[in-house]
């Protein structure tokens, strides 16, 4: 299963991560894990070409592992774009589960700064 949360403040949504592998078919052929794939990184695509925005991100592809992190000093137009940007991934994502509930996840967890997974992208862990 594929479980994806959204870490959401008072000032909205301050990233999201996506843990393990849906299991619906085989590698390859796994049109669940290809769904969440292509909805993820599009958002991480959009927060950084479209928008401008260097986001952390942290990928694990053997233990199905993808952290990005939004960071604080944004502008306000910034802000709001990717708030929209995420808020689009959040509705995609949780259409997805409605439809495959047995191998996807999603939901939204308050968010508290996770100093270890900075840490981890600050040791240079593969980034995107």
């Amino acid at each position: 299963m594929i479980r994806i949360d959204f870490w959401k403040s008072d000032q909205g949504w301050q990233g999201f991560s996506a843990r393990g592998h849906a299991g619906y078919a085989d590698p390859g052929d796994d049109i669940v894990c290809a769904a969440v794939s292509v909805l993820t990184q599009t958002a991480i695509l959009g927060i950084q070409e479209v928008v401008g925005v260097n986001c952390l991100v942290d990928l694990e592809e053997q233990e199905g592992l993808m952290e990005v992190l939004i960071p604080q000093e944004l502008s306000e137009e910034q802000r709001k774009q990717v708030q929209l940007i995420l808020e689009v991934l959040y509705v995609g994502l949780k259409a997805t589960e409605k439809e495959y509930k047995r191998f996807v996840r999603v939901k939204e967890v308050p968010y508290r700064e996770n100093e270890s997974s900075i840490l981890r992208h600050q040791k240079g862990r593969r980034k995107y």
